[in-house]
């Protein structure tokens, strides 16, 4: 009997130890969470690192947030020391602030944006504040690049380390699971960071960040049958009252009293907890991003003990990490669109500037996604590039994009500018989309100040066809200058003065076609009637006249313009072409003066900017115009002197002297600009302009091309970019006058 007990206890030892070494030799399965917290998520790139340097292999993620970026492109194929090469060349002012390209912009969209400070929907009567700051555009433009490799896949389990990531239903306040679906579409859902960028829709989901109700989803996680979790956290603490001076600072302490009681919980279940110093980081502190990488590393290294540990009961490897390579071109076949409704194909397809079967390079495609955003007809445009399946071979894309258009269709615009010539003035713009057609537009600015002025155009937008317009605008400024620069030879004996303090008003009408091609070359053809009247009270001919008209005549003609522009800042450009050329051809007049007789201009500049170091640009431009035809007729001669971005007619800016102080009806100048930027959006400027301006300056039989300029001018600038425009002083010298003039400038040209 005691023999048969000591074989039985035996027995059950020998089948324990063998079911303890069969548990034991089981692989744990290891799964990855990684915390929301914006700039503060760089950490987790740090983290990474130090785990792919250890080898454990991770079998699934789970992240929120910032968390969802890093680890979706690490669920992707990417590695740390990839992740950490990537997010060092991210522009993060641009992602932030969704900021397009002005190469990605039409004409018309550009003058919009270089316009109005302020855009608010307008619809029903009703005033609304947009409801965010950014689209997120350029968030998913980037994840949608980097993850291009796996685009095709739908089922986020299917990634080479399964994945998932949490956002929030704004519109019930519950956390949402995004596993399948276009994954960049779904990490920027889960980034949507409330005010700061616009929810979005999936399934009929309205999302935001998935921090607001789930910042750390290790239960979820864990629900994927891990046996082992990493955790990364990234979150703050709470703040103190000196840190409590504004209100962002006040939402993110509301809103970490949940987050933070969370964490008492779920910091509990990690297995091997990883906190980062980021306590003197914010969510926007980008600028910082390489420190904070760095403490990601010092924080895992402290558990370098338990991740060594967990590697070698590992024997399966961790997936191989892709080339950090993303495509030059694409070659996209079929465009397919969701969404379109009050927009042709033509008309986003135009907006694109690419078309079927076309091999693009892949900044011209990202370009095309801008530009269609740009129009600001859509809420969002999302895409995902298929690979395009022939033959059982890969042969290019078929781009898969959807929109959603917006339903708001009516805008209230704002700016606010000084000036020299034309003072103080407050711009209030009313615009309204879809009048008449799916892709018109009409303006009307409205001007008032000192001098009152008005804008309206009317515009149908045909893509790639021709597109149909018509513009009015009355300008008005009250100046005292050269009488000679206005007037005719017979006004100035007549005036007996040098100087007068003349009106001028300005009413023209145009009606034209415009086509273009790409966003940076235009050609713009059309007849416009213009009223161009010049007063004066400083003359009195007779006692029972309180002002002298020189000229009151209305004209009928043609025009035409080219314009090329490629520059990436209209006001201060580091790189880029500008070239633009206008043909006037004045065919009937009124003829106020009786001498008038059919004549033409014809003016054209060019300019070119170029980035010398990080810090110092050139730019270097020429201009020169001439009448043809038209001798004694004065009043649309070429008139130099004075700084303005937005002078009517022949006006033209000179350095060193006086608005309007020189004229003829023909002029050559040239003009070099040296742009120093200090610090970011701050700039000092030198420029040095040369002029000759007589008439008759390329009919003289005689003409020299290299004779000295009989007008010269320097200037000496300090500017500031502002949500307003820019902001500039401009001390300016002739040595020909031996003068200076003193130019100020407040808010965006208009």
């Amino acid at each position: 009997m005691r023999s048969f007990i000591i074989a039985i206890s035996l027995l059950f030892f020998l089948n324990t130890n063998v079911f303890a070494q069969k548990e034991s030799s089981k692989e744990p399965k290891v799964g990855l969470v990684l915390s929301g917290g914006g700039a503060k998520g760089l950490a987790h790139i740090g983290a990474l690192k130090i785990i792919d340097s250890l080898g454990v292999r991770i079998d699934y993620i789970a992240g929120t947030s910032m968390g969802a970026i890093i680890g979706s492109l690490y669920a992707s194929g990417y590695s740390g020391k990839q992740l950490d090469s990537i997010f060092k060349n991210v522009d993060f002012d641009k992602i932030l602030n969704d900021e397009i390209p002005r190469d990605a912009k039409t004409f018309y969209e550009r003058e919009n944006h270089e316009k109005y400070a302020i855009v608010l929907p307008f619809d029903h009567f009703k005033m609304h504040l947009p409801s965010a700051l950014s689209r997120g555009q350029n968030t998913f433009n980037l994840l949608s690049k980097l993850t291009l490799h796996v685009n095709d896949v739908e089922d986020f389990s299917k990634l080479p380390i399964p994945f998932f990531c949490i956002a929030t239903n704004i519109e019930t306040g519950q956390p949402v699971v995004l596993d399948k679906g276009n994954l960049a579409q779904s990490v920027k859902a889960s980034g949507a960071f409330p005010s700061l960028f616009e929810p979005v829709t999936i399934d009929e989901q309205l999302l935001i960040d998935g921090g607001v109700t789930n910042n750390y989803p290790i239960d979820e996680l864990r629900a994927k049958g891990m046996d082992v979790i990493i955790g990364v956290d990234v979150q703050d603490g709470l703040a103190n009252r000196n840190d409590l001076s504004s209100a962002p600072a006040i939402l993110f302490q509301i809103n970490n009293f949940r987050t933070i009681n969370d964490m008492k919980i779920k910091a509990p279940k990690t297995d091997i907890y990883i906190k980062p110093d980021i306590t003197k980081f914010n969510v926007v502190s980008f600028d910082d991003g390489a420190k904070i990488i760095e403490n990601g590393e010092i924080a895992a290294k402290l558990k370098i003990s338990q991740l060594s540990e967990l590697a070698g009961k590992q024997t399966k490897k961790t997936p191989n990490f892709v080339k950090l390579k993303t495509p030059d071109s694409l070659q996209i076949n079929q465009i397919l669109f969701k969404g379109l409704s009050n927009y042709t194909i033509s008309y986003a397809l135009g907006k694109l500037k690419f078309k079927q079967n076309e091999k693009i390079s892949y900044d011209h495609f990202i370009s095309g996604a801008n530009n269609l955003v740009g129009t600001n007809n859509f809420d969002s445009f999302t895409y995902k590039l298929v690979p395009s399946i022939s033959n059982e071979n890969v042969h290019g894309y078929d781009l898969h994009a959807e929109v959603k258009e917006t339903n708001k269709t009516t805008f209230l615009k704002f700016g606010l500018h000084y000036d020299g010539l034309y003072k103080s003035a407050l711009l209030a713009n009313i615009t309204k989309n879809q009048i008449l057609f799916k892709s018109d537009a009409a303006s009307l600015d409205l001007i008032v100040g000192d001098n009152v002025r008005y804008n309206f155009e009317y515009y149908i937008d045909k893509g790639y066809y021709w597109s149909v317009g018509l513009s009015s605008r009355y300008n008005e400024f009250d100046k005292a200058v050269s009488a000679a620069a206005l007037l005719s030879d017979q006004d100035v004996t007549a005036a007996g003065v040098n100087k007068l303090d003349m009106k001028v008003t300005d009413v023209t009408n145009k009606i034209f076609v415009q086509t273009q091609y790409k966003n940076d070359l235009t050609l713009t053809l059309g007849a416009q009637h213009k009223r161009y009247k010049i007063t004066s009270e400083t003359v009195l001919p007779s006692a029972n006249q309180n002002k002298t008209t020189f000229e009151k005549s209305d004209y009928v003609g043609t025009f035409a313009n080219l314009r090329f522009d490629s520059f990436d800042n209209k006001y201060y450009p580091n790189s880029g072409l500008y070239f633009n050329s206008d043909f006037n051809l004045y065919l009937y007049s009124s003829d106020y003066n009786k001498n008038f007789t059919q004549f033409s201009t014809i003016t054209a500049s060019l300019g070119y900017a170029h980035a010398l170091t990080n810090k110092l640009s050139a730019h270097v431009s020429t201009g020169a115009g001439a009448k043809i035809n038209g001798k004694d007729y004065a009043y649309l001669d070429f008139v130099l002197g004075g700084y303005a971005n937005n002078f009517i007619n022949n006006f033209k800016t000179f350095y060193g002297y006086d608005y309007l102080s020189i004229s003829g009806d023909s002029f050559i100048q040239g003009t070099i600009n040296l742009d120093y930027e200090v610090i970011n959006k701050h700039h000092i400027t030198l420029a040095a302009n040369f002029a000759n301006v007589e008439d008759n300056l390329f009919s003289s039989e005689d003409i020299d091309w290299f004779s000295l300029p009989d007008y010269s001018g320097y200037a000496l600038g300090y500017g500031i970019e502002t949500f307003l425009g820019p902001i500039e002083a401009k001390c300016t010298y002739s040595p020909e006058t031996k003068e200076s003039y003193w130019f100020f400038n407040l808010g965006f040209w208009f």
